[in-house]
């Protein structure tokens, strides 16, 4: 019998192989998902025991009333299935009813871009602040974050992100600061999105024009959240602690006697309870409770706060 050439059985094959390779180049990647809108609209009331501005180490000690307004509206953009970019605009707006000299408000622009590389999610964000204090302009704040994410196993996720920040006062250039942070969260999902934990450490370093003010600070924060099934509509409920303790750089005056020389330190402890009812499929009404306890060897940023508020929210 007269075996077949193999030279001749791999010419044969060639056509085949080419028109298969042919077919494979040509065949287009899936189509990335459309481009999605979404916006939201808030009205709320909140009573604040302790009316503070946190950026100017300022308490009033009294409590008041505030009328809360929100908005936002974002965009999200696949350029392709593994690459998005999602743009936002946030409003915010405080109405206190005796110091409206303390009235805020509050415009965030901000800009994502992600990358899914297999098993890791990389991701580049940019945030820019405006805040107004009694109408006027206030605070200015530019953001840029660089993160990693991605799945340990099937229920434990995990974000790795540095973060670098410029801060800008008004008329209060000693105040001015640039901070870099890192950043570790840890998310474990005991139930998927029905019920998770979410721990996280934050190290931040700020450097101010004045020494005094400069600081290191850890951070800590643990949180729980639920969702529990009441008749076909999903209370979200949200429970946290945060924890930070800051060192300042330099003496603080109001600090020690004129014998010694003290340097400011803080340890800021913070409680949180969030409730979101749907009333609709694009309405809930939040309820929140909030109390901080700030321990500082400087008088003025050693006090108590309590937050508590109902939010209506629409979404779209």
């Amino acid at each position: 019998m007269q075996r077949p050439c193999p030279i001749l059985s791999r010419l044969a094959a060639l056509p085949l192989s080419f028109t298969a390779v042919w077919c494979l180049a040509d065949e287009a990647p899936p189509a990335p998902p459309p481009t999605s809108y979404s916006a939201e609209i808030g009205l709320g009331g909140e009573y604040d025991t302790n009316v503070t501005i946190d950026e100017l180490d300022t308490s009033i000690r009294q409590g008041d009333y505030a009328l809360t307004l929100d908005a936002k509206v974002g965009l999200r953009k696949y350029f392709t299935q593994d690459t998005d970019l999602r743009l936002n605009y946030d409003f915010s707006q405080d109405l206190f009813q005796e110091f409206s000299r303390l009235n805020r408000q509050s415009h965030i622009l901000g800009a994502n871009l992600g990358v899914k590389l297999q098993e890791v999610d990389t991701g580049l964000s940019l945030f820019y602040v405006n805040s107004l204090l009694d109408g006027k302009g206030f605070l200015e704040l530019y953001r840029v974050s660089p993160s990693l994410s991605g799945f340990i196993n099937r229920k434990l996720f995990s974000r790795l992100a540095y973060v670098f920040a410029d801060k800008r006062i008004v008329d209060r250039a000693e105040r001015d600061a640039q901070t870099h942070n890192g950043e570790l969260d840890l998310y474990y999902f005991a139930r998927g999105l029905r019920s998770y934990f979410n721990i996280g450490y934050r190290y931040k370093a700020e450097d101010a024009n004045l020494e005094r003010l400069d600081y290191q600070a850890h951070a800590a924060k643990l949180r729980y959240i639920r969702r529990i099934d009441l008749d076909g509509k999903f209370l979200k409920l949200e429970l946290a602690y945060r924890y930070e303790e800051r060192d300042y750089s330099g003496i603080t005056p109001g600090i020690g006697g004129e014998s010694e020389a003290s340097e400011r330190a803080d340890e800021r402890h913070r409680w949180q309870v969030d409730l979101e009812y749907p009333l609709t499929p694009d309405s809930a009404l939040q309820l929140y409770a909030a109390y901080s306890d700030y321990k500082s060897n400087y008088p003025i940023s050693n006090y108590e706060q309590g937050i508590i508020g109902t939010r209506f929210v629409y979404r779209w």
